[in-house]
């Protein structure tokens, strides 16, 4: 029997979904909580070698717990070194607490163009039969089909730090190998976040009839979980972070943790476009994959109409996960990475003139050979007669989407650490030369890139009359 309260709120959302462009009522980022963090707390890496240390050192010291939150934690040797980090810990201090969640669907098939295998549950099912139980590794299903979502709900809590990227383990977001891939690295020290973000697992995911675990011997299939799945895709749509606010002074700044999951009252996406609105000069956008939402495209063509200054620096489709090589069979899935260059094209073609008035560039990040870094998320800055009342870096306007022409708003997400009280005087660890260290971290063709994104930055914090800048604290595939 159909519940009365999905009854009574049926209408509502049919009518969210007809239409496309709701009202909007008020600024969503005014009555947001907050935590008040100490800035001298927060720090940003600046790059996936110091992350994969930064990690590895965090788990080894750890006395609490360890929570881990990702897309998957891979079979390979960047993997198989972080879990291998996370038994030695449970070995050393048997009252650790430690869980992993990964997707469910993507931890139970092998890599595209593979040949068929348990995928890398059959490696967690190995290593705690041959090590123990002590590190459990659950699977979220957010979706009945990965085609319509993936969990994209990515951070590692441990004790009460926040290690906060949208990178996951494997030999690539690691560096391992010659081979790396530029994400977003924060590390931010402040026991509310860390609690807050660690119940919302224990409570929302680890609570949960459809996440079960996967390094254990006997997995139901997920045609069995489907009530379940249905029942957690409810839930985590009316889901939020459970904040305490505070009212940061002149040292703190302001941290929200938000939660991004479906269509309709999505308050990630609600921020992120209220946060593009507000920008009056200057836009720079970093995705893999050009295959943004139509509100955000709306928004985009108004900023441009009126005179602001927006790039975009994208990945090219070898860059891509599904990218197949002409020498290679191909797939079906193959065809990803050509609808995202059909998009950039269609975009470029609708804002030709832009583009000519030198309002809109567009940036291609190609090395043959080898994984590209991945630059996500948007800097907005408002600037107001050359001072900067706020700044939002990278990952607090972060907008990816896997599968937008299926799924625009069905994947889980969370890239809502939104740092958004950041007046002048703040200590700011992102700086010109922390830019510089950060993106200039590879010695080979892709430096040249690599630099305009550095200039790009730069350029405009080099305007900006402040102490130093703040720092921040968020697919859709990897």
């Amino acid at each position: 029997m159909i519940a009365r309260k999905t009854l009574m709120t049926t209408p509502i959302r049919l009518a969210r979904r007809l239409v496309s462009l709701p009202r909007r009522k008020g600024n969503p980022r005014t009555a947001l909580p907050a935590f008040a963090v100490d800035a001298a707390a927060i720090s940003c890496l600046s790059d996936p070698a110091a992350f994969r240390q930064t990690l590895l050192t965090l788990i080894a010291q750890a006395a609490r717990r360890i929570v881990i939150v990702t897309l998957y934690l891979q079979d390979d040797d960047g993997g198989r070194e972080i879990l291998a980090a996370l038994y030695a810990a449970k070995a050393r201090r048997p009252e650790l607490d430690i869980a992993v969640f990964v997707d469910w669907h993507r931890a139970q098939r092998g890599l595209i163009g593979k040949h068929k295998s348990a995928g890398n549950a059959g490696m967690y099912r190995e290593w705690a039969q041959r090590l123990g139980d002590g590190v459990p590794i659950y699977g979220v299903p957010v979706q009945n089909r990965e085609l319509f979502g993936v969990l994209h709900l990515k951070g590692f809590v441990i004790d009460d730090a926040v290690l906060y990227s949208g990178a996951s383990l494997n030999d690539v977001y690691l560096a391992r190998h010659d081979r790396y891939r530029l994400d977003r690295y924060h590390l931010l020290r402040h026991a509310g976040l860390a609690d807050a973000m660690a119940g919302f697992v224990a409570n929302r995911l680890a609570g949960s009839g459809a996440v079960r675990q996967l390094n254990v011997a006997e997995v139901p299939s997920t045609r069995s979980l489907q009530p379940q799945i249905r029942r957690l895709r409810g839930q985590l749509q009316q889901a939020r972070y459970e904040v305490i606010p505070a009212l940061p002074n002149a040292d703190e700044v302001a941290v929200t943790p938000l939660l991004g999951f479906g269509r309709s009252g999505n308050q990630l996406d609600a921020v992120l476009l209220a946060l593009l609105r507000e920008a009056r000069e200057r836009v720079i956008l970093l995705t893999p994959y050009f295959n943004l939402p139509r509100p955000v495209r709306l928004v985009l063509g108004q900023l441009l109409r009126r005179g602001c200054r927006i790039d975009i620096m994208v990945g090219d489709k070898v860059a891509n996960d599904f990218y197949i090589p002409p020498e290679q069979p191909f797939k079906t899935i193959g065809l990803l990475p050509y609808l995202y260059e059909n998009n950039l094209r269609r975009f470029a073609r609708a804002h030709r003139a832009q583009i000519e008035a030198g309002r809109l560039r567009l940036h291609l990040w190609r090395r043959s050979g080898v994984w590209q870094g991945e630059g996500c998320g948007n800097g907005i800055y408002r600037l107001v007669e050359g001072h900067c009342k706020r700044i939002y870096p990278e990952q607090a306007v972060q907008q990816r989407r896997y599968c937008a022409w299926a799924n625009a708003h069905r994947q889980q997400e969370a890239r809502g650490i939104s740092p958004h009280q950041a007046e002048e005087g703040l200590q700011l660890q992102l700086h010109p030369e922390r830019i510089e260290r950060g993106l200039c971290h590879q010695q080979h063709e892709g430096r040249a890139l690599l630099q305009l994104a550095l200039n790009l930055v730069a350029e405009e914090v080099s305007r900006l009359r402040v102490v130093a800048v703040v720092p921040h604290v968020d697919s859709a595939r990897p």
